[in-house]
C-alpha cells in the first residue's frame, strides 16, 4: 500500500488549507486515483492496524439495505453512532438508496441485483454500476444530521458515491468514485470494503477479482489529523494479507463475517484519531 503513503504525502505537500463543513479545518487536494491489483494481497493497510470485522459488517449491512446502527452496535461497530438519532436512525442512506432506490410509480429499485444480473448475463456492459447520490433525499446542511433523519432525508450524503464494474477475460474489476475522502481515518476502510466487495461479487458471478480503482475528488487531512499522519509516514509498508472466504452463500446478500478469513496480516499498531463530526 505505498500508494497510500504516496497520497498522505501528496496532501501535505501540496493541500490547500481549506475549510469546512465540521469547523475543523483540513488540507485538501483534488482528483486523484490509485490502483491495486487484487493478486498481490488483500488492502488492509500495514502500517496502522485496521478493524477488518468492522469493515465486513457494515458491508454487509449495507447490502441489507438496513439504516439504523442497532444491527451494527450488535455486531461490534460504532462507526456511525455519531450521526445517528437516538432509536439508531441514519435516513435513507446507503444501503437504502443501493437495495430500494424509490421510484415515481412508489416501487423500487434493487440497484446490487442489476449488477449481479448484468454481470451474469452481459458482462460486456458499459453500464454496470450503482450509486447512492440521490438527491431528494440529500441532507440540509444548515440542520443537523439528527435533525435531518427526522425529516425524512439522510444524516449525511455518501461520500463513496459510485461504483463500477469491468469484466475481462473472466477478470472482474471495480472502480469507486469517493466526492470527499478523510484520507487518515476514512479511505482505509473504503478501500479494503471494495475490495472485499469486489471478491464477493466474483465468487457469486463466477469470476476472479482481478484490480479496484479508487478515484477521490476532495482528498483532503483533517487539521487534527496532522501528527497522526505523521507517525504512519515513518512506518514501513509490510507484505499484504490474503483474503479466503469459507462458503459460497446462496446470495450476495448471505454472507456473513464468519464466512472470512484474513491469512497473514502483520500490521503496526492502529493510531487513534479524532472523528471530525
Amino acid at each position: 500500500m505505498k500508494q497510500y503513503h504516496e497520497l498522505l504525502k501528496d496532501i501535505l505537500a501540496n493541500g490547500v488549507s481549506k475549510g469546512d463543513r465540521t469547523g475543523t479545518g483540513t488540507l485538501s487536494v483534488f482528483g486523484r486515483q490509485f490502483r491495486h491489483d487484487l493478486s498481490l494481497g488483500f488492502p488492509l493497510l500495514t502500517t496502522k492496524k485496521l478493524h477488518f470485522k468492522s469493515i465486513a459488517n457494515e458491508l454487509i449491512w449495507f447490502l441489507s439495505g438496513n439504516t439504523n446502527t442497532k444491527w451494527l452496535n450488535e455486531n461490534g461497530v460504532r462507526i456511525w453512532d455519531e450521526w445517528a438519532t437516538e432509536e439508531g436512525d441514519l435516513g435513507p442512506v446507503y444501503g437504502q438508496q443501493w437495495t430500494a432506490w424509490p421510484t415515481k410509480d412508489g416501487k423500487s429499485i434493487n440497484q446490487i441485483d442489476y449488477v449481479i444480473d448484468t454481470l451474469r448475463h452481459n458482462p460486456n456492459s458499459r453500464r454496470i454500476l450503482f450509486h447512492g447520490w440521490n438527491p431528494e433525499y440529500l441532507p440540509d446542511e444548515s440542520i443537523s444530521p439528527t435533525e435531518n433523519v427526522k425529516q425524512g432525508r439522510m444524516a449525511l450524503p455518501p461520500c463513496h458515491l459510485l461504483y463500477q464494474f469491468y469484466v475481462a477475460n473472466g477478470k472482474l474489476s471495480a472502480q469507486l468514485y469517493i466526492r470527499s475522502s478523510d484520507s487518515f481515518l476514512g479511505l482505509p476502510y473504503n478501500i479494503a470494503s471494495l475490495a472485499l466487495l469486489t471478491h464477493m461479487l466474483a465468487q457469486q458471478c463466477d469470476l476472479q477479482p482481478h484490480e479496484i480503482i479508487v478515484s477521490i475528488g476532495d482528498a483532503h487531512a483533517y487539521a487534527n489529523h496532522m501528527a497522526q499522519i505523521q507517525e504512519q509516514l515513518k512506518r514501513t509498508p509490510r507484505a499484504l494479507p490474503q483474503l479466503q472466504i469459507l462458503r459460497k452463500p446462496a446470495t450476495i446478500y448471505d454472507y456473513r463475517f464468519e464466512d472470512f478469513a484474513v491469512l497473514n496480516y502483520d500490521a503496526d499498531p492502529s493510531i487513534a484519531a479524532p472523528i471530525a463530526v
